[in-house]
């Protein structure tokens, strides 16, 4: 991409998107023509409607070195969602950087269900362990203005992050972070109506066949040890006492993993454990609850 003597044809913002999305495709760049789109609009501080809305408005040579930069990070494999530093979840803009696991759609899943357990016009309060970006505790507090939220994670960087997206989604006030591991920093008389994670699930043999993008999230958030269970098992062991009766723990899990984590609860004394699927029909979420009484 450079403006030659060979050609006085400016780089307008058709032009650009054009050539990027061609050499995406030709280095076999996920969604290319999407990725183009959404670096293109955040180089602009604009969106991407607005670009067909100008398609033939030339980039300053400023934009365009700017613009190239981040095709050249993209082409390393940095995620495009660090690259334009945000990621839409629950239609809310979360903010995201290498510090952060880059929140999944079948996470919204996972919120989703957890807000059909919860009373819409009474108080009630969640715990979201391994909280990351803060995209479900966040999420939840949004909307569920009477309960209130608490969040830990053992990153203190990942923590930061999620402060920020709390105070820019203006929950700060319902939401309660604490760091370290699991429960261990929540007070130990605390008791939740539900406790919602997405844990490190990926087993340490598959981590270096995953996606090189995927490599590149934080290796905390994703190693679950050498049968992806390692943090999985302590977090319901210490979740289940820790329900009020009735209450509600809700996991994200692995596709292969939906027997032994319901295995898991069961013998932790969960009743009514369920394994729900994902958008692609594969096992995505464990719940159990507390006995009522």
């Amino acid at each position: 991409m450079s403006q030659d003597a060979a050609s006085n044809e400016p780089w307008t913002i058709r032009r650009v998107l054009d050539w990027t999305r061609g050499h995406f495709d030709k280095q076999q760049i996920d969604a290319a023509r999407l990725t183009a789109e959404l670096l293109l609009a955040h180089v602009l501080s604009t969106t991407r409607v607005k670009l067909f809305m100008d398609l033939d408005r030339p980039l300053t040579k400023d934009e365009l070195a700017t613009y190239k930069a981040l095709i050249q990070r993209r082409l390393a494999y940095e995620p495009t969602q660090y690259l334009i530093g945000q990621k839409e979840f629950y239609n809310r803009p979360f903010k995201v950087d290498a510090r952060v696991l880059i929140p999944r759609p079948e996470t919204e899943l996972l919120v989703q269900t957890v807000l059909g357990l919860l009373p819409k016009d009474a108080p009630a309060r969640v715990l979201d362990l391994c909280t990351g970006s803060g995209c479900i505790g966040i999420s939840i507090a949004a909307e569920r203005p009477l309960t209130s939220v608490w969040a830990t994670d053992l990153s203190g960087d990942a923590l930061e992050v999620a402060k920020a997206n709390a105070e820019a989604l203006q929950v700060s006030g319902r939401v309660t972070f604490f760091k370290g591991d699991l429960l261990a920093p929540v007070p130990a008389d605390a008791q939740f109506d539900v406790i919602v994670s997405n844990p490190p699930y990926i087993s340490s043999p598959q981590l270096p066949g995953l996606q090189k993008e995927v490599q590149k999230e934080p290796k905390l958030a994703l190693d679950g040890g050498a049968d992806g269970l390692a943090v999985i098992r302590p977090l319901v062991a210490a979740a289940m006492p820790r329900l009020k009766a009735g209450g509600w723990l809700a996991l994200e899990i692995d596709e292969d993993q939906g027997p032994p984590v319901k295995a898991l609860l069961e013998a932790a004394g969960a009743v009514d454990v369920r394994i729900d699927k994902d958008f692609a029909r594969h096992d995505r979420m464990v719940f159990g609850r507390a006995k009522a009484s």
